[in-house]
């Protein structure tokens, strides 16, 4: 383990250790252009020079190796100017543009020019033209004239999704980033990355440019619901009042940094997917079906509806109810679910959905399965079995006049490989119950729909396909009328008269920890401590 000192402060390493990650142990920030811990080491701004004893010119920190007994200074007379020499030449052609580029608030020549450039300009000669705002995949813009050379685009293409996209072409002043000749337009699922790790605003992400200022936005940790990877992401919502991003509370998603899950990264599907969350057919309302027409109901009245058709169902038999849950709810909605129906007597409960058109898998983060939670619902034992889809056990059932009445969570039976089976059976049921967060052609079809929040809109957990419990927060509030599945669950178990439910996440969480041992010991369990601190006390660990 090699000990060295960083501005008089000392700090070992792990060997092999460069300077720039030694410094930030310390809390001391180099600043930095090309560098990224993710990409292979290109040292080509030269914007981390620091003074090291016993070495008499300056060197790149991104690049050189701890060593035991190293003496580094980061801030002396000599770095300083060095840093504000290469502001400066790296500003020499870059355009003027920064009330209006959308990477103001996040741009790092704005960043280490107030920190370390303040120099008045030199420049009389004219700035060298570039090509500006070219859209180079469906998700990218490139602005030539922006761009400062650090490379962190093109390595991505080769280390990263190996797609081998984009290049440096021509010499001197004349460089530019570019898609290869032949390549009409990025290809690679992982574009959104690319706005992410350019530290100046050459790289914009087409679906957040110019919708919001970042200073409005504040950020909640979350989880990506779009496949069974779970990558950590953050989730940038809008604060102000004054200024709206379009009527978008939720301008844009980012990877959050989880080495064991998704390192730096996250897919375009995931970084994309969350549109449905403010969309034109977000459920804002309980309805019921009135002889075909829809009505309008407040929640107690939805709660009795739904308790009087369980109720009425239940009187022929638990065995006519059969309840479809979802692999895109959290293991607390999914434990407290099975709780509330198990006392009902109900035993058919399943959740597995097969799609229409399966999920296509990579060897980087994306999986088939797209939904977040299926291993927790495996692991609450959930399904029907029998080898096949729970929606084809479901619909076998009704058909052979075994069930009447089904409860259905936030699945969309049109878009399954059952399709044509459910548009039939569904109208011929006595009772439909959706539960959901769109509408969609199976919540039309519903005797009585519940509007159930997003994602963004609740806190909980999901259980990875490693078995990797993890927690994501509220980021806003939900929409309309519509309430989380606890708290819709919380309703139903009252207006059923059944032991309450509660609508407060942790606490079902830690019933659902003592009650079922995969949650308790193992990964699982080590994992969710490790991202909160839910079940510190019940565990009595620190």
């Amino acid at each position: 383990m090699p000990t060295l000192k960083i501005d008089g402060k000392e700090v070992w390493v792990e060997p092999g250790t460069n300077v720039l990650e030694a410094a930030k142990k310390l809390g001391i920030e180099i600043p930095h252009y090309c560098y990224h811990p993710a990409l292979k080491v290109a040292g080509s701004c030269r914007m981390c020079l620091v003074e090291i004893e016993g070495m008499p010119k300056l060197q790149i920190s991104c690049h050189t190796k701890a060593a035991d007994g190293m003496v580094v200074w980061t801030n002396t007379e000599k770095v300083r100017k060095a840093r504000q020499a290469v502001l400066e030449f790296l500003l020499v052609d870059h355009p003027l543009d920064c009330p209006v580029c959308d990477q103001a608030g996040e741009c790092y020549l704005q960043i280490y020019y107030m920190e370390h450039g303040l120099y008045k300009s030199r420049l009389r000669e004219n700035k060298i033209k570039k090509e500006k705002a070219k859209p180079i995949g469906k998700h990218i813009i490139l602005d030539q004239e922006r761009c400062i050379l650090c490379s962190r685009c093109v390595r991505f293409t080769r280390e990263v999704t190996k797609t081998f996209e984009l290049g440096i072409f021509n010499r001197g002043n004349r460089s530019v980033v570019d898609l290869y000749p032949g390549i009409s337009e990025l290809q690679n699922r992982y574009q959104g990355n690319l706005a992410d790790i350019c530290p100046v605003g050459a790289l914009t992400d087409r679906n957040f440019r110019f919708q919001t200022r970042v200073w409005y936005l504040q950020q909640a940790k979350s989880i990506c619901p779009g496949c069974s990877r779970g990558c950590n992401i953050e989730v940038d919502y809008n604060i102000s009042r004054e200024y709206k991003a379009g009527g978008r509370r939720i301008p844009r998603i980012r990877p959050r940094h989880n080495p064991k899950v998704n390192g730096y990264w996250m897919c375009d599907d995931g970084r994309y997917g969350y549109k449905y969350v403010d969309a034109l057919d977000r459920i804002l309302l309980p309805r019921r079906l009135d002889e075909g027409e829809p009505v309008e109901l407040s929640w107690p009245a939805a709660y009795t509806m739904a308790a009087d058709l369980l109720s009425e169902a239940t009187k022929e038999g638990a065995d006519k109810v059969g309840v479809l849950l979802s692999a895109k709810m959290t293991n607390e909605e999914l434990f407290a679910a099975r709780k509330l129906f198990s006392s009902l007597g109900v035993s058919r409960i399943g959740f597995r959905v097969e799609p229409k058109e399966p999920g296509y898998e990579d060897d980087l983060l994306i999986k088939a399965d797209k939904n977040p939670n299926t291993k927790g619902a495996e692991l609450l034992e959930l399904g029907l079995g029998a080898g096949k889809s729970d929606v084809s056990a479901l619909l076998d059932a009704a058909e052979a006049g075994e069930v009447d009445t089904v409860v259905i969570f936030n699945e969309d039976l049109s878009k399954s490989s059952e399709a044509e089976r459910a548009e039939a059976v569904l109208p011929k049921l006595g009772r439909v119950i959706y539960v959901g967060t769109n509408w969609n052609a199976t919540a039309a079809k519903a005797d009585l729909v519940l509007p159930m929040a997003t994602f963004v809109e609740q806190e909980g957990t999901f259980t990875n396909f490693e078995g990797r419990v993890q927690r994501f927060w509220k980021a806003v509030e939900p929409l309309g009328e519509s309430r989380t599945g606890l708290s819709i669950l919380a309703g139903l178990a009252t207006a059923l008269g059944l032991e309450p439910v509660s609508e407060n996440a942790e606490e079902v969480f830690a019933e659902l920890a003592e009650q079922v041992p995969a949650f308790f010991r193992g990964s699982a369990t080590r994992n969710l401590v490790s991202t909160g601190n839910w079940l510190r006390a019940r565990l009595g660990r620190r």
